[in-house]
């Protein structure tokens, strides 16, 4: 075994990003603990169950008495477990609120100064940016979801521990063994293949992208380089992709040219988020994402040949 092998708690550990995660941990011969409630019937670690390094528990991370004595033993604590995006948080406020923010001070407040932990949070609290001008770590937080804010709070307290990493990450997009259609990358290459055609409102909204496994690879990053990244939030995205609505179905549209891409004057995207972001700070550290947006469609093009129905979403 890998001789600074670390035992790792992962929660919500068999979701779309975990399931990328988890297998690259034990990969690199960690100790994987994973908690889920496996709340989409997933059986995304099914392939990973002979590796004698994982471990598995069904249970949900709210329960103190289940997660307080896994946080005692693990070197590196990273909360996945979250009920994700804008559209799910307004759906269920309450859940998201004990979810997204209540378990995961609960960890936190669990941890001793010698444990790292490394946590998503997204960029999405950035909001409304300034056409323009790209938002950096330095940029106020204005959120304009439950979910923005709640990552807002959550980051706060996070870096108030001493011992912690918030990583801003990006739109994830990718194909994994928890497919998620409800990514807009992922939405938008699916209606090219299936429909052919989409109607976008508000086609000028600029956001961030990033692969999946380009964010499992920022977590492995950060814990190799903990010491002298901690108490810092980090912009994960991919820098070449700072697009808007329309620039992203431009690009699904090379790859399918039968992609019909119509605008409609009425109506409001649910998600009100628009800026452009930089990513410097962790690619500073030596991080730099290796999936560009045409390979990521080529990909997703490719798994839509397997899922042929909509039950892979997070809505």
């Amino acid at each position: 075994m890998n001789t600074s092998s670390k035992s790792v708690l992962v929660t919500g550990g068999a979701g779309y990003l975990g399931s990328i995660l988890v297998p690259e941990l034990l990969r690199l011969g960690h100790r994987v603990t994973v908690v889920d409630s496996f709340l989409y019937n997933q059986t995304s670690l099914l392939d990973c169950c002979n590796d004698e390094k994982l471990t598995v528990i069904r249970g949900d991370v709210r329960d103190a008495r289940l997660i307080k004595p896994l946080v005692a033993k693990a070197d590196v604590l990273i909360p996945l477990a979250c009920l994700v995006g804008a559209p799910l948080c307004a759906q269920k406020p309450l859940e998201a609120r004990s979810i997204n923010l209540d378990a995961i001070t609960m960890l936190v407040d669990a941890t001793s100064p010698n444990q790292m932990i490394i946590s998503p949070t997204t960029n999405s609290g950035y909001g409304i940016g300034q056409e323009g001008v790209y938002c950096t770590e330095e940029t106020p937080m204005r959120p304009v979801s439950l979910y923005g804010t709640l990552k807002v709070e959550l980051e706060q307290h996070l870096l108030a521990s001493g011992h912690a990493i918030s990583l801003r990450l990006a739109t994830v997009c990718g194909v994994s063994p928890r497919m998620r259609l409800d990514l807009l990358v992922n939405d938008f290459t699916y209606r090219a293949v299936n429909d052919r055609f989409i109607v976008l409102f508000e086609a000028h909204f600029k956001r961030n992208y990033i692969h999946v496994r380009d964010v499992a690879r920022a977590f492995i990053h950060s814990m190799n380089n903990f010491e002298r990244m901690k108490n810092e939030p980090y912009n994960v995205g991919l820098s070449e992709a700072n697009l808007s609505k329309m620039e992203l179905c431009l690009e699904i549209k090379k790859q399918v040219p039968e992609f019909t891409i119509m605008e409609s004057a009425i109506g409001k995207d649910p998600d009100q988020r628009n800026y452009i972001v930089s990513n410097d700070k962790i690619e500073a550290t030596g991080y730099q994402p290796q999936v560009g947006l045409q390979a990521c469609i080529a990909e997703l093009i490719k798994g839509y040949q397997i899922i042929r129905r909509n039950s892979f979403a997070n809505i």
